[in-house]
């Protein structure tokens, strides 16, 4: 059995996995806990399960908030008997990354990238909508080649709130016009309906440009598939007419897949 856990800005998703099948899958809030605090709360979510640490072969952890790092990786040798694999610049990850310069690329994103390229035909755009809503492209060759990086749906929420007097915060829905008829109608409908514009819009663009550098490249003028994945992904990604296919796993597949590529670099202690 295979932890992995995905620590974003805003939630931390944990999955076991027996060979490529998830199990088991936990969604928290990031915070900054203690050793002790992870140790146990890890523990708790496996126990509550009917998981003993026993049962896990191994550890691998994403995590784009570096002061929550170093608690988890103690944490998983004090506890859990085990050495982390952290999805860092020095990992092998099978994936040539194209980009001005690929130590700023996010973890989580190569992580999408990797994950997509072996389930899905390249070229493709990964669509993670995260704190921030991210699009990944891979190009035909299967080349990690940047992306795009907008504003995540709750961020844009909390600012429409924040920047003015008389508006309150609203929830999120899906609104059945874009017509609203009355304050809170209109902001709903605003917020999804024009989230739905900016991801449907930057994922044609980045399946227009894939599609241009292959055709340049080859003569051949290939489809861009476009997919989602993160915690909105089945709410506003099922409204956009861009995205093809929902992949809540995606992230999770994408860490057990550079797990079989490096465990040899973590090893039970």
């Amino acid at each position: 059995m295979l932890l992995v856990i995905d620590v974003g800005n805003t939630n931390t998703v944990m999955g076991a996995l027996d060979g490529d099948r998830v199990t088991e899958r936990w969604r928290v809030s990031t915070t900054n806990r203690t050793t002790d605090e992870v140790g146990l709360l890890l523990l708790q979510l496996l126990q509550h399960r009917g998981l003993g640490k026993e049962q896990l072969t191994g550890i691998v952890v994403s995590c784009v908030v570096p002061s929550v790092l170093y608690a988890i990786e103690k944490a998983a040798r004090r506890y859990l008997d085990l050495e982390a694999l952290v999805v860092d610049r020095g990992i092998k990850t099978g994936m040539k990354v194209r980009t001005d310069n690929p130590r700023e690329v996010g973890a989580d994103r190569i992580v999408n990238a990797v994950a997509a390229v072996a389930r899905y035909a390249a070229p493709l755009v990964v669509v993670d909508f995260g704190t921030a809503t991210t699009f990944d492209c891979v190009n035909h060759l299967g080349e990690y080649v940047g992306g795009a990086i907008a504003p995540g749906f709750g961020i844009s929420a909390d600012a429409l709130f924040q920047r003015t007097a008389k508006l309150p915060r609203v929830e999120l829905d899906r609104t059945a016009s874009v017509i609203g008829t009355n304050t809170v109608q209109s902001m709903q409908a605003g917020l999804f309906w024009g989230y739905v514009g900016l991801v449907d819009e930057l994922a044609r663009r980045c399946r227009a440009e894939l599609a241009d550098l292959a055709q340049a490249a080859t003569g051949q003028r290939p489809e861009v598939r476009c997919l989602a994945t993160g915690g909105l992904a089945n709410i506003i990604g099922g409204a956009c007419g861009q995205i093809e296919e929902i992949d809540d796993d995606l992230t999770l597949q994408g860490m057990r897949r550079l797990w079989e590529l490096n465990r040899g670099r973590a090893r039970p202690r």
